[in-house]
């Protein structure tokens, strides 16, 4: 069989498992991805019946600030009647006073002259005998007596002097809890509810007049009945697999849920942008509608005092003219003087309520940004594992024919399978662009001269026209990073800049030192800041709010992958930094990369891969003593083995951590131990080396890595870096089996 033949047949060994590799990351990817969307679902739904609890809560609010009026306290309905009606939420809500007994004494809903009910429609009085009056009480769904509509009612106990005197209830139309579905934007294949202890819907997101007042399907009474909050699977009305997602309102015992189809939780989670809808013009409008209708029906005076209450509720500050009429002059005088505090307080709430929202927003967006490109550096870091395993054993077994061949056709293909090799390393290096920084390419370097070394590759991706200003600080502080990766950041962010100047400009790359204070989002202390700036044509809010989202390119397709601004952000990430972007229509972009300073000292230049026997020369370094050599890849065993066994090393071998802890228990007398980081069992690489620390102080360990979410951390370890030389490793070994 020829040589080339040969060759074949061990890249199609490669690739195939190689190719089942990369399906299984895929499908390890989904499940994670699945696991995180329900575990997400359900803080939502955890979150809205907190939402729900807190709507209620105002409407607690507002009956407390009635029972503490000092009208109720003297017994005058009548200007307490006229408060209620003041400080009722919405036109259709109604203020209720009511004896021990529940005989009512005042309904804000009922005209003048309209009778009031002789009893309730609600389930509170069955609520009080199950709670006792004392406390804050909800009730279910039941018809209003005057409107019709489904009603609900917030009810608290008015003590006077230490006695129980009054019950001061509100009764809510149902469909105000609409506006708190609407406001939660969810997705338009979702499907959310509230409903209460009855099982009865109280609002819903679709159709939502005609299911109120109707009972859940038997599936979710049953679930509802056995738990607080859960998940479960069913069948909606139209037949769709769905699932289901529910909790409970605190102090209520609501139930909140939300059902999705089950064929949009089986896709891989996309980011899709959600803004909130203003609601501030309809309460205006019904601001302005209930103050025209108090308008019509009082005498002069008090119209004008319902103008003050229009420019109260405006927010603006009230400019009373006095009318001659004591009490109303005193309460005008008194609405003067809180508008001007509410105006205050409005303005310090309207701007705390701003400052939470955007923070909000970028929280979800930070998060799921963050999960977009976990997933993508699992997928891409179990890839280049493997991958790097399959090259450590074509490296290998290519350096050996090299050494057992002298026949110069032979040698020129492998040189050729050689820098094939280089390059499949390359791409395996910018496969791990979304994964963690490997320790065992971490360097501590000049900032400033990095960017310096970068320049020719960055200036041969210009096109004519752009002028390159480089400024940087002659002392900048070391940072510690991969530089391979801060390279391709730089580059990557050299092209987005190209292209956004097609017409020419000026393209600047700063280095300078900074400190900066702690925040909620970042930790303070001593940064190193690489600034990339264009004049180019700017970002749009709409695309910069996406312009970090992995895939995400503004590019007509084949020109961009949408991964270039995703790579220099993930890089900041891994190395303990973060990334800032700032982006104008017509003015330009720019993009800080925050490096955090380094306490260690600047690492030496790596020396360049060993290429003993290669091309002929003196051959493989030769070398004495015994190996323990752990690794579970057969390929890779067999090649290196052959290698440090031509060098002179009495080479025992292990497939897992967990057989050569074993071995080395029972009496192994080996001088030093060279292991793979990621196997099987319970015993990873670095396990293995952590115990050996303890266990045998004196025992070298020497850890190889093609990619690991594991850092190694074990003092006095030396991590090699996947695909290695043999020549490298028999002149690492060596070394440390020597006599010392």
């Amino acid at each position: 069989m020829r040589i080339r033949t040969r060759l074949l047949i061990i890249i199609l060994a490669i690739l195939v498992p190689a190719f089942a590799a990369a399906a299984l990351a895929v499908g390890y990817v989904y499940v994670e991805e699945r696991r995180a969307q329900e575990n997400s679902v359900t803080e939502a739904v955890r979150a809205f019946a907190l939402l729900v609890q807190n709507d209620l809560g105002t409407r607690e609010g507002i009956l407390h600030a009635l029972a503490a009026s000092p009208a109720l306290a003297q017994g005058d309905l009548g200007e307490f009647s006229q408060h209620a009606r003041l400080l009722a939420p919405t036109r259709d809500s109604a203020i209720i006073l009511l004896e021990p007994t529940g005989r009512q004494l005042m309904n804000t809903r009922a005209a003048p002259d309209q009778a009031l009910p002789e009893r309730r429609r609600s389930n509170i009085q069955a609520l009080i005998a199950k709670y006792g009056p004392d406390r804050t009480l909800v009730s279910d769904l039941f018809p209003a007596p005057f409107s019709g509509q489904h009603d609900f009612v917030v009810q608290v106990p008015v003590r006077i002097q230490g006695q129980l005197r009054y019950f001061l209830s509100m009764s809510e139309d149902a469909a105000q809890l609409q506006n708190l579905l609407e406001l939660q934007r969810f997705p338009a294949g979702w499907q959310a509810v509230i409903v209460d202890r009855g099982n009865r819907i109280i609002a819903r997101t679709r159709e939502p007049e005609y299911f109120r007042g109707r009972t859940v399907s038997a599936e979710a009474q049953h679930q509802f009945a056995s738990r607080r909050e859960g998940i479960f699977n069913g069948t909606n009305l139209a037949g769709t697999p769905v699932q289901g997602f529910f909790g409970t309102v605190p102090d209520v015992d609501w139930k909140v849920m939300v059902t999705i189809p089950q064929d949009e939780l089986r896709r891989v989670p996309l980011h899709a942008a959600a803004f909130l809808a203003a609601m501030m013009a309809l309460l205006l409008a019904l601001a302005l509608a209930g103050a025209r209708w108090v308008g019509r029906r009082a005498i002069a005076p008090i119209e004008q005092l319902g103008r003050s209450a229009d420019d109260l509720g405006k927010g603006v500050e009230v400019a009373y003219a006095p009318q001659e009429v004591a009490e109303l002059d005193a309460v005008a005088r008194r609405m003067a003087d809180a508008s001007v505090e509410i105006r205050r307080a409005r303005h310090e709430m309207e701007g705390r309520v701003a400052d939470a929202v955007a923070a909000s927003e970028q929280a979800q967006q930070a998060l799921m940004r963050s999960q977009k490109l976990e997933a993508l550096g699992r997928l891409t870091g179990g890839i280049a594992h493997e991958f790097n395993n399959l090259l450590q054993t074509l490296t290998t077994a290519l350096q050996l024919a090299a050494l057992t061949s002298n026949q110069p056709r032979v040698q020129s293909l492998i040189d050729t399978c050689k820098r094939t090799v280089g390059r499949a390393n390359a791409l395996t290096t910018r496969l791990g662009s979304f994964g963690r920084l490997q320790d065992a390419r971490l360097l501590t370097v000049d900032p400033a001269e990095q960017v310096r070394s970068s320049l020719q590759l960055i200036r041969g991706v210009l096109r004519h026209g752009i002028t390159l200003d480089i400024d940087c600080e002659d002392d900048a502080w070391p940072v510690t990073i991969d530089p391979l990766q801060f390279d391709l950041a730089l580059l990557n962010l050299a092209i987005n800049a190209r292209d956004a100047m097609a017409d020419g400009g000026r393209l600047q790359i700063r280095v300078r030192n900074t400190c900066l204070e702690p925040t909620m989002e970042r930790v303070g202390g001593d940064y190193v800041v690489v600034t990339v700036a264009d004049s180019g044509s700017g970002m749009p809010p709409e695309v910069l709010a996406r312009a970090l989202d992995p895939f995400f390119t503004t590019k007509a397709p084949g020109e961009g992958t949408g991964l270039g601004l995703p790579q220099a952000y993930a890089f900041a990430n891994q190395s303990q930094g973060f990334l800032a972007l700032a982006s104008s229509v017509g003015v330009g972009t720019t993009i800080d990369l925050y490096l955090p300073r380094s306490a260690q000292p600047l690492s030496h230049a790596p020396a360049g891969a060993t290429d003993t026997g290669m091309h002929g020369g003196s051959g493989m370094p030769q070398a004495s003593g015994r190996v323990l050599f752990v690794e579970d890849d057969p390929l890779v065993r067999e090649a290196v083995v052959s290698g440090l066994e031509d060098a002179g090393f009495d080479v025992v071998v292990a497939a897992s951590g967990d057989q050569a802890l074993a071995m080395i228990e029972k009496g192994l007398d080996t001088e030093v131990v060279f292991s793979d980081i990621v196997m099987p069992g319970q015993v990873s690489g670095i396990d293995l080396a952590a115990l050996l620390r303890e266990r045998r102080p004196g025992l070298p360990v020497v850890l190889a890595t093609g990619y690991t979410d594991q850092r190694a951390v074990v003092p006095g370890v030396q991590v090699l870096a996947k695909p290695y030389e043999i020549g490298q490793l028999v002149e690492l070994l060596a070394g440390l089996t020597r006599p010392r």
